[in-house]
């Protein structure tokens, strides 16, 4: 098998065996906090009959053992049907689509603008500030006080993103300001950058060809963990804000035991997050030669040892 094929195989079942733990974890939690029948039936009070009750279990396959709903539900992932939700009655696809670009827009504004406060030298205290505990000193100041920006936020308001995106991109800043910045330092201090100087290269010929694409490297690795905590945070930052997005979905969802519905939110976030750890990877190898020629060695390993 090529080195390339290869690379991408190794990733694909890593992705595979995350979203798998991910999926069996959810389930598994949310099965042991309480029999998910009460939201099929409309939520706690519901007064339905022993017969209703009973069509329920056997409709939603309820009834069913366990171990079986468990396999169900994975191919329900496997196959990409990922079932009705028990609360809404309507496809988990069909809601995680009209939820997703808004999530998506907030992450990539949010990770733009972090990036954009640690190049202008964000602090390092930024990333002490808790998501939730920094969401509502915002809305204090510029929404009630100041009254400047709305402190809720809906998907064609451009106004109503401003908070959101600065409470996701603050906390980050602080990280990526840190690592770049160190990353900066070891670069120009090695010694291909002295080397360059030597032999009568400017300064901003150096940071250019050599600086800048050596301390590139670390920056995309953290940039594909930083798109992955954004994701994350905006479960906080969507419900602080009262936002339409997968974060709220997931509240939602989880609260009302929504079994398909939970699910269906995290397995996509994982296969999102995965997806982002893999471009950041091919990115890396695309920037530094000796990443490629270290990956083709360790890879060509294997063959060597059983030709031996």
């Amino acid at each position: 098998m090529l080195p390339a094929a290869r690379w991408i195989a190794a990733r694909i079942g890593r992705a595979v065996l995350v979203v798998w733990l991910v999926a069996t974890i959810v389930f598994f939690a949310l099965r042991s906090s309480g029999d998910p029948l009460e939201a099929i039936l409309g939520g706690p009070g519901s007064q339905a009959g022993p017969d209703a009750v009973a069509a329920a279990r056997e409709t939603y396959g309820l009834d069913a053992p366990l171990a079986w709903q468990y396999l169900v539900q994975l191919w329900r992932i496997a196959t990409l049907q990922l079932g009705d939700s028990y609360a809404r009655k309507q496809p988990v696809e069909e809601l995680i689509a009209a939820q997703l670009p808004g999530t998506l827009v907030l992450a990539v504004l949010a990770l733009a603008l972090a990036w954009v406060l640690a190049v202008a030298g964000a602090e390092i205290v930024s990333t002490v500030m808790p998501q939730f505990w920094l969401g509502a000193v915002l809305i204090l100041v510029f929404a009630s006080t100041m009254r400047w920006l709305p402190a809720t936020s809906q998907p064609d308001d451009a106004a109503g993103l401003v908070l959101p995106v600065i409470t996701l991109a603050v906390p980050i800043a602080g990280f990526l300001a840190q690592v770049s910045r160190d990353a900066l330092t070891e670069a120009d201090a090695a010694p291909f950058a002295l080397t360059s100087r030597a032999r009568g290269a400017g300064e901003t010929r150096v940071f250019l060809r050599h600086t800048l694409r050596h301390a590139a490297l670390p920056a995309l690795a953290l940039s594909g963990w930083a798109f992955g905590n954004l994701l994350s945070g905006a479960v906080v930052v969507e419900v602080l804000f009262a936002r339409p997005g997968l974060g709220r979905l997931l509240q939602e969802g989880a609260l009302a035991r929504d079994v398909p519905l939970v699910i269906g939110v995290v397995t996509i976030v994982a296969v999102l997050y995965v997806a982002v750890i893999i471009v950041s990877d091919a990115l890396e190898l695309a920037v530094d030669p000796r990443l490629r020629r270290a990956k083709r060695q360790s890879l060509a390993v294997p063959e060597t040892a059983v030709g031996s």
